[in-house]
């Protein structure tokens, strides 16, 4: 699998580390970290990134405004959580959720999971695209 570009968005400092280093021991780095959602969706709006890890409920904000950013921009993400799948934002109820303490092998099969989805949809798109000779 290759390398992916991870946006870490999480407010409790020593949590967001050990989801940096779970990221970088699955071979993947984080290209950018926001611990309030002001930051987030700042960084939202401008950075390149593969996959965006969001916690749901970030220093008493909801991840909502966020998460509507990537949307937007037609990047993949997923949520993880201490409060379980149920407080996902309702427009992102389908999202993938993950329950805090996640394991490093759950966190790997997750990412994996949807880079291997994004490269279905880019290569569709590729064979859809015409050709221009």
């Amino acid at each position: 699998m290759r390398q992916a570009s991870i946006f870490l968005v999480e407010d409790e400092v020593l949590i967001r580390m050990m989801l940096a280093d779970m990221v970088e021991e699955l071979g993947h780095r984080v290209v950018a970290e926001a611990g309030n959602v002001q930051d987030a969706r700042a960084l939202a709006e401008t950075i390149f990134f593969d996959i965006a890890i969001l916690d749901i409920n970030v220093a008493g904000s909801s991840i909502a405004p966020v998460a509507t950013i990537i949307a937007r921009r037609g990047l993949p993400f997923f949520f993880v959580s201490g409060y379980g799948s149920a407080a996902r934002p309702e427009a992102f109820i389908e999202r993938p959720a993950l329950q805090k303490p996640v394991s490093i092998s759950i966190l790997g099969e997750t990412i994996n999971a949807i880079l291997a989805t994004a490269g279905k949809a880019s290569s569709r798109a590729d064979d859809s695209s015409p050709n221009n000779q």
